[in-house]
């Protein structure tokens, strides 16, 4: 009698963990996410892929500041909704001009129990991947709360490798370190390198996107979308039981959000697939982000510049204009008394020569750094009222240098350091995006290097978060592009918000003037740091062995490459003019290259070792294709079944030779053309750190004539 009470019992707890599990499959069906409540009426969910496990039960919810009773457990379902979405969107510039958003929902509100708080957790499932995200409802018993932390886990099947940089408040620049989940406790020490404003809060703390292999072939990658009104969220490892649980950034209080009610948290995002290449022909970053809410896109328009910069990053000039003053006071320091330092690279007649330059070579615009007042003093102060953005110095002339560019067919380019006085900033910015309207500058480079002000405040904390999404939505007013650098890292924003036409985020072109990159960086960058949105990297450098003795760890073919395979609709040409002209046969790539995307196909990829994107330009029928390479040099091979199978193809090589080397030999390329059609392959060598580009395009039977057929 006891044994059939207990299996009764048994019954009825078995049915009722049934009715509260919920399935959702992706469209396709490859993918399956299993949601339900644990023992305790805790949110739990796990992930597969075609039957193979990819995320294990994983837990969800929130600490919350001074409440007794947190977000964690005690939950009973409330009802649930399913439904099926499927659309193809238009975006303004991109990797490809078409993209579809195909999903199938699970809405899933649930009642705590001992509160009557409501809280709905909403997952979209893709065929390469899921997100989720938390919702509160307009409710009677919740309305203000505090965020302590979020609790959302991902569990993984294994100790998988991992291509991670540290966690970090205030900045994403460190080179990535491959290593086994279970290894980057002891390796985070070395990863984390001397930064400008660098805040490291765990021994396994790593930032998203972070890109893993599982040891049966899986590729998984764990990020953000739609990060608006909310702290940035880096990932605490437990790397006994290799649970990743998400750690927002606090505030200068150590408060993690303040939310009230309706409100709702950024997507979740675990994209998944059995290549490399799904993981970066995944397009959820921005599926889970909204339709633009720029109704006229028309000002908005990829731009290919060159600029006053690289000579100032690798100490050939200086952006301050004299050494006289050690403190400047805007508004009462009189630079028309200064002695000028001789090495400021801002002049009117140093300008000239770059428009000249772009104008010559067909560049769109020309980037200008230290042309307003204020360098002498501008890092490490902890200075409020560091810049006015309007003020040009006496041997800037600002009417003149527009009235120039505008003759020659020139756009420029603002330059806003803020030096992370984001307030002050804030202050200033109509009358500096009204001054750009008036000088005809339709893009804007910020920056936020430094020590956040105000004080005691992170980076990616919610009120900076904020900050920048500010000056995005104020910038769209005066029809002006942003390309914020130290900026949080982006989260497909760019799909509401297309005027963010670029970010940094990450470590950049410039630390290869601070001692270099790792020769692999670039095959690591587009698996993580591009996976919410384009870089503006500013490669094309030529010239290796750079002004202030550092090496650029690339070859010259791999520069080349870069534009390809770092996508952005901003593009750089980042070295000095006369590196170009003694190698004008390679600048002519630069030149060629385009920025807008028809259609990209990702043809071999590795994380950290290789990888070759083909892409296919809007309007003119062209593909381009870029190789970069890791460590080691190898020999890749690439079909060209993309092609339209009527056709021959004039291809244009730039390649390493066989002596090429990052280190020792990186100007060795060779140019070569050819004659292909869908049928071709390539087998192409790639030097250690090198790579190699294509142009690809229709051509006459005469200009085919006496080529080699591939």
């Amino acid at each position: 009698m006891l044994k059939r009470i207990h299996l009764t019992l048994f019954l009825v707890f078995f049915g009722l963990h049934l009715i509260q599990a919920q399935v959702l499959f992706s469209p396709g069906k490859t993918l399956e996410m299993n949601f339900h409540l644990g023992p305790k009426g805790e949110p739990m969910y796990e992930l597969k892929l075609e039957g193979k496990a990819v995320v294990l039960p994983s837990s969800l919810g929130f600490d919350l500041k001074e409440d007794e009773i947190d977000l964690l457990n005690g939950f009973e379902i409330n009802q649930t909704e399913t439904g099926t979405f499927d659309e193809t969107w238009t975006p303004v510039w991109g990797e490809e001009s078409q993209i579809r958003n195909h999903y199938n929902e699970l809405m899933v509100e649930l009642i705590q129990a001992a509160t009557g708080r409501k809280m709905v957790i909403r997952f979209r499932a893709f065929d390469e991947g899921l997100g989720l995200r938390y919702e509160f409802p307009l409710q009677e018993k919740m309305g203000y709360f505090v965020i302590s932390e979020e609790k959302t886990q991902f569990a993984m099947t294994g100790d998988h490798t991992a291509f991670w940089v540290p966690g970090d408040y205030d900045t994403q620049e460190y080179d990535f370190t491959e290593s086994k989940l279970s290894e980057i406790r002891g390796l985070m020490k070395t990863a984390i390198t001397p930064n400008a404003s660098q805040t490291p809060f765990s021994d396994t703390g790593v930032q998203t996107s972070l890109m893993m292999k599982s040891a049966d072939g899986l590729y998984i990658n764990l990020h953000e979308a739609a990060l608006i009104d909310y702290p940035a969220m880096h990932l605490e490892l437990d790397d006994e039981r290799m649970i990743f649980t998400s750690h927002l950034t606090p505030d200068a209080i150590g408060d993690k959000g303040y939310l009230y009610t309706p409100a709702h948290t950024p997507w979740r995002t675990i994209i998944v697939g059995k290549k490399a290449g799904d993981i970066l022909a995944s397009r959820i970053t921005y599926n889970l982000n909204e339709p633009s809410k720029i109704e006229d896109t028309s000002w908005i328009k990829p731009m290919k510049y060159v600029g006053v910069w690289w000579e100032m990053i690798t100490g050939k000039s200086s952006w301050s204009y004299t050494n006289d003053y050690k403190a400047i006071k805007l508004v009462e320091t009189d630079y028309s008394k200064a002695t000028p330092n001789g090495t400021h690279g801002a002049t009117t007649e140093n300008v000239k020569k770059y428009i000249d330059f772009a104008a010559k070579h067909g560049f769109d615009g020309v980037l200008v750094e230290g042309w307003n007042v204020g360098w002498e003093d501008w890092f490490g102060n902890s200075k409020d009222y560091v810049f006015d953005f309007v003020t040009p110095y006496p041997d800037f002339d600002l009417k003149g240098i527009s009235a120039y560019a505008k003759e020659k067919g020139v756009q420029m380019i603002m330059h806003h350091e803020t030096s992370s006085s984001a307030r002050n900033y804030e202050r200033h910015m109509d009358e500096a995006y009204q001054l750009m309207k008036d000088y005809g500058y339709p893009a804007v480079k910020s920056g936020y290097v430094g020590d956040m002000l105000p004080r005691g405040e992170y980076h990616y904390s919610q009120w900076l978060v904020n900050h920048y999404q500010y000056a995005i939505e104020k910038a769209a007013e005066y029809q002006i592009m942003v390309n914020a650098h130290e900026a949080v890292r982006p989260t497909g924003v760019a799909r509401t918000w297309p005027n963010l036409i670029a970010n940094e985020s990450a470590r950049g072109t410039e630390y290869q003037a601070f001692g270099g990159n790792k020769a692999n960086h670039v095959t690591i960058l587009p698996f993580t740091r591009q996976i919410g949105g384009p870089m503006d990297y500013t490669p094309g450098v030529f010239e290796m062995d750079v002004f202030n003795g550092s090496h650029v760890n690339s070859t010259l073919a791999n520069q080349l490459a870069l534009y390809v395979t770092m996508y952005s609709p901003l593009q750089m040409a980042a070295d000095f003019p006369e590196n170009y002209d003694r190698f004008p046969d390679a600048f002519q790539f630069i030149k060629d290259v385009a920025l807008d995307w028809e259609k990209s196909l990702y043809l071999e990829a590795e994380p950290g070792y290789y990888l070759t994107i083909a892409r296919k330009a809007k309007g003119t029928g062209e593909w381009f294709v870029g190789n970069v390479n890791g460590l080691d040099g190898r020999i890749g091979e690439i079909q060209f079944d993309f092609l339209d199978p009527e056709k021959t193809y004039l291809a244009e090589i730039y390649a390493d030779k066989a002596d090429a080397h990052f280190k020792t030999n990186p100007q060795a390329y060779e140019i070569r053309k050819v004659s292909i059609n869908s049928k071709s392959v390539l087998k192409e060598y790639s030097a250690p750190g090198g790579g190699y580009a294509i142009r690809i395009r229709e051509a006459s039977k005469e200009e085919l004539k006496g080529l080699k057929k591939l």
